[in-house]
C-alpha cells in the first residue's frame, strides 16, 4: 500500500504563516502596536539624504548642525516616515495592494542617530470597495514614538487590502516536488 502525500503525518499539520490582515480582519477603533522596533543610526541618516538627494546639511554636516539649536545633525524626516510605515506593514499592509494617500503628516519631535522608533496604528474607518469586490478601503491613523515614549511624527495612511480569499492571492507559495515532512529528517 502507498501513501500519497496527503497521508503524510506533515500534510495534515501545514498551518500557514502570518498571512497579514485582510479587509475582514480590521474594526474601527482597533489599535495596533508594530512589533518590531527600530534604531535609527547615522549611516541610515546618510545613505538615506544621498539616495533621496537632499542635500540640507543639517542631516549630514555635524559642523553645520552644531550651529542649529539642536546641536547635532538630524535624521531626515522622510527617513522617519518611511520607517514607520515599513513597521505597519505587518499588522496593516501585508496584503494591501495600492496606498491612496497619505494626510496630516506631523513630525512632532526631532529625531536623532541612535534614537529607536516604535509605531502603533487605530483603524478610523473602512469600507467596501464600490469598483472592487475581492477589496476593501481602510483609513488609519499611524503615530510613532521614540524609546522615550516621545511622538515624533504621525499620519493619516489609506489603502486597498484584499479580502480574504481574494483571487489574486490564490496559488502563490509553490507547491514542493515532495512533501516536508518529519521522516525525512529522523
Amino acid at each position: 500500500m502507498t501513501s500519497s502525500a496527503q497521508d503524510s503525518p506533515a500534510a495534515g499539520n501545514i498551518q500557514p504563516g502570518w498571512q497579514g490582515r485582510f479587509f475582514e480582519d480590521f474594526a474601527v477603533g482597533d489599535v495596533y502596536q508594530h512589533p518590531l522596533g527600530r534604531t535609527v543610526t547615522e549611516q541610515d541618516n546618510i545613505s538615506f539624504a544621498l539616495l533621496t538627494m537632499n542635500t540640507n546639511q543639517m542631516h549630514f554636516n555635524s559642523v553645520y548642525a552644531a550651529k542649529s539649536e539642536f546641536k547635532k545633525p538630524l535624521v531626515v524626516s522622510t527617513l522617519t516616515v518611511a520607517i514607520a510605515v515599513g513597521q505597519s506593514v505587518t499588522d496593516l499592509t501585508q496584503n494591501a495592494f495600492a496606498n491612496l494617500g497619505w494626510d496630516d503628516i506631523k513630525m512632532t519631535h526631532p529625531v536623532f542617530a541612535g534614537d529607536t522608533l516604535f509605531s502603533e496604528s487605530i483603524v478610523l474607518e473602512k469600507r467596501e470597495s464600490a469598483s472592487r469586490p475581492h477589496a476593501g478601503i481602510v483609513t488609519v491613523r499611524t503615530r510613532t514614538l521614540n524609546q522615550d515614549g516621545a511622538e515624533v511624527c504621525s499620519f493619516k495612511r489609506m489603502f486597498y487590502v484584499y479580502k480574504h480569499g481574494a483571487e489574486p492571492l490564490e496559488g502563490i507559495f509553490p507547491e514542493g516536488r515532495t512533501p516536508l515532512s518529519l521522516e525525512e529528517h529522523a
